[in-house]
Formats: C-alpha cells, structure tokens, sequence
C-alpha cells in the first residue's frame, strides 16, 4: 500500500500523458474568474493610502475642493489608462502587462530595461515600503505608548512576505480566494467610513464645506504633486494584465474587470474622502498622521480599533495582488530569455510560478533588512509614468501601423492621446518645478540595464554556472519549464 502511494505520488509530479502517448502541454490554468479578477485589480488598488495620506493631497491643493477635484480627476485618469489596458490585453492575450506589450509592439530592448528597473528598483521596494507599513500597525499594540522597536517592525514585515509568499507557491485557488476575502474586508472597512460621513452629514453637519475652494493652488508643480500622491493611491490598477493567461475569457472579464473595479474604487475614494472633511477640520487633517485612526477616534469611539486593523487588512491584501502578478511578470519575463531560465518555470503538480515568486520575495526582504529605500519610493514614481506613456505610445503604434489586426475591446484613439498627455505631464510637472538629481539617477539607472543586455539577452553569453544552478533548483524546487499558451 505504501509503495502504491509512493507511486501515485511519483506520477502526480509529472506531466500526465494524453491519449496519444503524448505529454500534456505544461502550463498554468485558467482559473480567474471575473469575481476575482475584479478582487485583484480593488486590491490591489486599495492599500494604506486612502488611509493614510489624504492629508498629503489637501497640503498641496490648499484646499478641501481642490483636493475632492484632484480625487475625482486622479479616478478619470485612471479609468482612461485602464480603458487602454483593456485594449492592450485583449489584443495581445499573454502574461506580462506593460513587459508584453513593450516587447511586441516595440522590441526586446525597451523591455529588458522595463524589468530590469522593475526586478531592482520598482516591486522590491514597493512591496517592502507596504509590508513594512502593515507591520508597524500590526506591532504597534504591543508597544503602546512608545515607538516599536525596529527589530519587531522588520520581522513583522519579514513574516508577512514569507507568509504570503507560501500561499501563493501552494495553490492559485489559495491565493485568490485570499484575495477575494481581503478585499471584501477592505471594501466594507471603506463602506464603514462612508456610513459614518453620510449619518453625520444627515445631521446637519457640513460646515467645513463652506468655502470649499478657498486657498485652492494653482502652481503647475504643486497640483502635479497632488496629482502624483493621487495617483499612487490608484496604484495597481493595471496589475490584472500581468496574469492575462490565467483569465477565464480574457477577452471579456479583462475589460469587465477593470471597468468595474476602477469606477468602485474611484467612487469609494471620493466618498471616503468627504466622510473625513466631513468629520474633521483642514488643520485636524493636516495634523493627523492616519487620517482613518484620528476618523475612528471621532466617530466610532471604543470601536476605533478598526481602523488600525483595516489599514493592516488593506496593507496586507495589497501585498498579497502585487505577489500573484509580480511574479507573473518575472515569470513572462524569463519565458523570452530576459531573466534567468529557472524563474519561467513553474511547479509540476501546483502550476504555480514558485521560483519567480521566491525570487520576488527574497529581494522584498533584502530591502526590508536594509530600511533605507524611502527615497527610491519617491523617485520610483517619474519611472512608472514614463511606463505609461511609453506603453500606450505602443497602444497608439498598435492602432496606426497594424489597424487589421483582430481586436476583441477596442477604445478611440482619442483615449490613449489625452491618457499620453496626462503621462508627459506627470513626467515633466515635477521635474521643472523642482529639479533634483535623484531624477538623473533614476534615469541613468534604467539606461545601465543596457550593459548586461548586450551580452547576456542580444549575445546570450551566460555563466557556466547558471546552467548548473538552474539544473540543481529545478530537482529542488519540483518545477520545470512551460510550454506558450495557445488560445483554443
């Protein structure tokens, strides 16, 4: 019985056989249904910002109306990018996002440099900034009346990327149906706080809002700025097309997903933000470091426990988005010979991308021990709209040069033009209204990608050693290469 076991354990390790004798093609599954694709991109959506930094939006603005303004705009910006991403990754059905579509539509270099600054500068730190952000609300019980000590913080953040990293090396069904919960959780924490606006407004109480764009900026630079803190918080809309291969009907729950989730959000944020106006003063909420807590202590009173626990379920939920489609990417990434060959691979019973998820985690935690990155947050910010812009500059090459080619969900062209204005103005807004050399640096840092391109992507000159290491990690790791998906 015991070695019957064995057996059927051994044969389950490996690709099954069709009828022909044939190996079944290795691939991961379809097995995103709208619910959760709409879970993804909400949750990804939602994390600690709408929280959190309201107040930021409101110093730069001046304003409560510039900053609902802002808001609102900031929501239409979004929903434009996401009009064109749903023409994107309909049109071209693989995993990948903007790497996919940069590699297609333009050519390997642009997106070599795309991952390159993605895999070194731009998940790492993101996903070590937002997990370092859950920790200190997760510690700060147990401390209170005194900073948490940094140790604690970090192996709370440490814990929780190895903790989502194994739900989502064991199953895909595991990590979506997390996603699901987190951001149904996230969404009824958001509707919690709109509740509490609507009774108090109900009640007669709407002084604040007399006046309301008194004081509004009008610098370039400083509505730019809002813009950016905006934005940011929108952050993750676009993650959905990093996993266009897993999507039941692509072609109709990638545009419906992100038609959903993106006005929700918007409308979310929007109603969320006249809530805190509503119960708090201008000088309450610039003097507030987390909005929703001070919000909490005002209206829900011995409940306002909450809130510290929605920014932590928000926080987590968020990690959990940027992991699923992160490694997705490397993933993508590694299939075409712009990352190492064992980060394409995927496990042979779970069909999950472990090794990409793994490495994803790893330099997490990296970053996470070392704790100075706040900086390459803040620069990191120039580098995703130059994405943008150039991503959608392909979209519009797409639409010119190849106007014939089958396209399930198509937007006008007027789209992708006014979202590329919006791009160039993010880009150019900061940058002249306050130069640093930070910039310079990120940019350089994105054009030295092309020295290992030349001769480990164009020359294919890999170390000996690579080979080997591969070879080792992949008995280890119980995976093995992919085979490209193809649409029945």
């Amino acid at each position: 019985m015991r070695r019957q076991k064995e057996e059927e354990r051994r044969s389950q390790s490996l690709p099954s056989l069709d009828g022909d004798g044939q190996r079944e093609p290795l691939r991961m599954k379809r097995r995103i249904g709208l619910f959760s694709a709409v879970s993804l991109v909400a949750g990804s959506m939602i994390g600690s910002g709408i929280f959190m930094t309201p107040q930021r939006m409101l110093a730069y603005m001046g304003s409560i109306g510039g900053s609902l303004t802002v808001w609102a705009a900031g929501g239409l910006v979004t929903m434009l990018g996401a009009l064109c991403y749903a023409e994107l990754g309909t049109t071209i059905p693989e995993s990948g996002g903007n790497y996919t579509y940069l590699l297609r539509n333009i050519g390997p270099l642009p997106a070599f440099l795309y991952i390159y600054l993605t895999v070194f500068l731009r998940r790492p730190s993101s996903t070590a900034a937002i997990s370092l952000s859950f920790a200190h609300y997760v510690v700060k019980p147990f401390y209170p009346g005194c900073p948490s000590p940094e140790i604690a913080v970090k192996s709370a953040a440490i814990a929780c990327i190895l903790f989502i990293l194994v739900i989502n090396c064991l199953a895909v069904k595991l990590s979506t149906s997390v996603m699901n919960i987190f951001t149904s959780a996230k969404v009824i924490a958001l509707l919690i706080i709109v509740f509490g606006g609507v009774v108090m407004l109900a009640n007669g109480n709407n002084l604040h809002f007399q006046n309301a764009f008194q004081g509004t900026a009008t610098g370039y630079g400083q509505i730019g700025i809002a813009f950016y803190q905006g934005l940011w918080t929108y952050g993750g809309w676009n993650n959905i097309n990093a996993v266009t291969e897993e999507l039941k009907r692509p072609e109709v729950n990638l545009p419906r997903a992100l038609m959903i989730a993106v006005p929700l959000v918007t409308c979310l944020y929007i109603m969320v933000n006249i809530s805190y106006f509503t119960i708090m003063s201008t000088g309450e909420l610039l003097a507030s470091g987390a909005v929703a807590v001070s919000w909490g202590s005002r209206v829900l009173g011995s409940w306002m426990w909450l809130m510290p626990l929605a920014v932590a379920m928000s926080t987590f939920g968020c990690i959990n988005g940027g992991f699923f489609s992160g490694g997705r990417l490397y993933y993508a990434a590694a299939r075409e010979g712009h990352l190492p060959a064992i980060l394409s691979m995927i496990h042979v019973r779970r069909l999950t991308p472990s090794p990409a998820l793994i490495f994803t985690a790893i330099s997490s935690i990296i970053l996470v021990i070392q704790g100075n990155f706040s900086s390459i947050v803040n620069y990191s910010s120039i580098c995703t709209w130059t994405i943008y812009a150039v991503t959608v500059s392909s979209l519009l090459y797409m639409k010119i040069k190849k106007p014939d080619i089958p396209r399930p969900y198509k937007v006008p062209i007027i789209v992708p033009v006014i979202f590329l204005i919006v791009c160039i103005y993010l880009i150019l807004a900061p940058v002249i209204d306050s130069p640093q050399i930070e910039f310079l640096y990120v940019f350089l840092f994105a054009l030295s990608g092309i020295i290992f391109y030349i001769p480990m992507v164009h020359y294919k000159l890999y170390p000996q050693f690579l080979s080997t290491a591969t070879l080792h990690l992949q008995l280890l790791l119980e995976v093995a290469p992919t085979d490209k998906f193809e649409d029945e």
